[in-house]
């Protein structure tokens, strides 16, 4: 698991240099960085500041830097896989007996040993999310006035120790599932491998069309960094919230919508179509779906098409290794599926941040500096104090679409699969 948090640390520590988060006061990367990962594993970061006796906010940011997440769920799923698979390969003869090799009390005993390991870790970073340090108001005069009245304006930011240790956990238990899902030769007691055969089909397609999203994504952002600029911007997107982006493209595409709205100055990483959406002088929600989208760009029409060809590829690789199973169940297995995957991406995607706060360190001037500035008057700070973002999904529509369309990217993908599989491409005779 140590592995797992290197590597959300090295992606992370990246992202905010990119998105310039190393120019906060205070010497205060390490916490961000701290922060940022906690996020990474869903928990909300608050922030404090104040200005002594003149004047006192607060503040929230609730959204998952995914970059982050995807990175360390699939290093911690294979660390936690590998030493089983080892010793499974060991004690076993066939792919059978590996597989069974392990026993259930044993298979619980190291998962409730990575768990406590696992609460430890997130609770050092917890410890480590927590600082404070002191606005300039960028006029000397008035941090000499402010600094002898005791009312020097004051940020602080921390992530609450529980809340903390009870997403990192959840984060873990959802990784670990899919992990003995989806791995073919995962090492399971002998009672769950009926089960692990009947899920590890629909749900290793849906994890390979996620990532594979986010490896299209990937591409379209590098292109677009060189190609349009700023290259430095779009990185720091890249390495702190591609996946973010990119899953939403998918739900989309589905005919899924969010709403939410924009106003003030907002730091989250977030394209400028979106933005011109969600956009707005008040509090007002707007609606996020293709056709508002189109409004801004007509190329999104594209995403129904994308969506609908991944899920059909599903289908396929669904019929292809499934047997005898019938095509009524390839719809069932992948409608769940699809549903299921709709939930977490909305869920996932939600994003909430109010009085104009970059998310920790990503945007400009009405980032953490101009929190409290604004309260005392001082120059050179924006003079927006308060501003939020939200996207909150539509989940009932979103669960309900994804489950019609992986049905019928079930039954016809299970159809063509299984006409594939029963009259398979034979090679070449030679002449003798």
């Amino acid at each position: 698991m140590v592995c797992a948090l290197l590597a959300m640390g090295v992606l992370g520590a990246l992202g905010l240099w990119l998105a310039k988060a190393n120019t906060l006061p205070g010497d205060s990367f390490g916490s961000v960085l701290a922060a940022t990962m906690l996020m990474a594993l869903g928990a909300p970061a608050s922030v404090q500041g104040s200005a002594g006796f003149i004047a006192s906010g607060s503040a929230g940011v609730a959204a998952m830097p995914l970059s982050l997440s995807l990175a360390g769920a699939l290093v911690a799923g294979y660390a936690f896989l590998r030493p089983l698979r080892r010793r499974a390969d060991q004690n076993g003869q066939d792919r059978q007996d590996r597989q069974a090799a392990v026993q259930g009390r044993e298979l619980l005993g190291r998962v409730l040993l990575t768990a406590a390991l696992w609460a430890g870790a997130v609770a050092l970073l917890a410890w480590a999310a927590r600082h404070s340090f002191v606005v300039s108001t960028g006029n000397s005069i008035t941090d000499q006035i402010t600094g002898a009245l005791g009312a020097s304006p004051t940020v602080g930011f921390r992530v609450d120790f529980g809340s903390a240790i009870g997403y990192g956990l959840l984060w873990l238990a959802v990784v670990l599932l899919l992990a003995f899902a989806v791995s073919r030769a995962a090492p399971l007691p002998a009672r769950l491998l009926r089960i692990q055969g009947a899920v590890r089909p629909p749900v290793s397609a849906m994890v390979v069309l996620l990532v594979g999203y986010v490896l299209v994504a990937l591409v379209a952002g590098v292109v677009t960094a060189v190609v349009h600029g700023p290259a430095r911007d779009t990185f720091a997107v890249i390495l702190l919230a591609l996946p973010n982006l990119a899953w939403l493209a998918f739900g989309l595409g589905l005919g899924a919508t969010w709403h939410g709205h924009l106003n003030a100055t907002i730091g989250l990483p977030m394209p400028k179509v979106l933005s011109e959406v969600l956009r707005s002088a008040g509090t007002q929600d707007r609606t996020v779906s293709l056709g508002t989208l189109a409004q801004q760009d007509g190329r999104v029409w594209w995403l129904p098409v994308l969506a609908g060809l991944a899920l059909l590829c599903c289908g396929i690789a669904m019929g292809r290794t499934g047997g005898r199973t019938t095509a009524w169940r390839h719809a069932v297995g992948l409608g769940l599926t699809t549903a299921l995957t709709m939930l977490l991406v909305g869920l996932l995607t939600r994003v909430s941040a109010a009085y104009g706060l970059s998310l920790l360190g990503v945007g400009g001037t009405g980032g953490i500096s101009g929190l409290l500035g604004n309260l005392i008057g001082g120059t050179g700070i924006p003079k927006a104090l308060t501003g939020s973002v939200t996207l909150i999904p539509d989940l009932l529509r979103g669960v309900l679409l994804g489950a019609l369309w992986g049905a019928l990217a079930g039954v016809i993908g299970g159809w063509i699969g299984a006409h594939l599989r029963r009259n398979p491409a034979r090679p070449p005779v030679s002449a003798p």
